[in-house]
């Protein structure tokens, strides 16, 4: 747990972590659960507008610490795993608090939490193991990110408007869950080649 610890201790030392950028990633972070609640109370309109101030935080972190010059490690070390709590919640709690009109399988479910635990052990691994480990988001995750958020959103849009497109929903999850299992197999093949060097 070496290089974990030094990395922890490095985010200890930023000089100034009270930035912008990293209390927007711990908003991101407060906010996850605040949905969570608000769909397990059918509050729909609530849980759909901290979902989409959640989500802007995740657009607005990176590009402000980057304007401002106020890139941590403590951001650095936060920013995906405020991403993964904040899907991995909201696919959770559409998938086991039922709307009226449509739910996440719990097949997707389990397929989101699986990537995001194998990316985040595996990341974790690496930083142990091989100093040469480049744990850094690829363009596929990204795209994966982006995708969920934009389908949670498509499903409150779906509900304030009284749509029941499932079979729009089943072609999105399916293209969902390709986007999920590529970006795993991409995030996979980085590792096997930076355990071989």
């Amino acid at each position: 747990m070496k290089r974990i610890s030094t990395l922890l201790r490095l985010a200890a030392s930023d000089k100034q972590w009270v930035t912008i950028s990293n209390l927007l990633t711990i908003a991101r972070l407060v906010l996850a659960p605040v949905v969570v609640a608000s769909l397990y109370c059918q509050q729909w309109l609530l849980a759909f507008v901290v979902f989409v101030v959640a989500a802007t935080t995740d657009l607005l972190d990176g590009y402000l610490a980057r304007a401002l010059n106020q890139q941590t490690h403590l951001g650095t070390l936060l920013d995906p795993i405020a991403d993964k709590v904040l899907l991995v919640a909201s696919f959770g709690a559409l998938a086991f608090f039922r709307s009226p009109f449509f739910h996440i399988p719990c097949w997707f479910f389990a397929l989101v939490l699986c990537r995001e635990a194998l990316i985040l052990l595996g990341s974790i691994v690496l930083l142990h193991f091989y100093r040469s480990a480049h744990v850094q988001p690829m363009i596929w995750g990204k795209l994966t990110t982006l995708s969920q958020v934009l389908f949670v959103i498509w499903i409150f849009v779906c509900y304030f408007a009284g749509w029941k497109p499932q079979r729009t929903d089943s072609v999105l999850l399916i293209i969902l869950a390709l986007f999920s299992c590529i970006s795993l197999v991409q995030y996979v093949r980085r590792a096997l080649s930076d355990v071989r060097q």
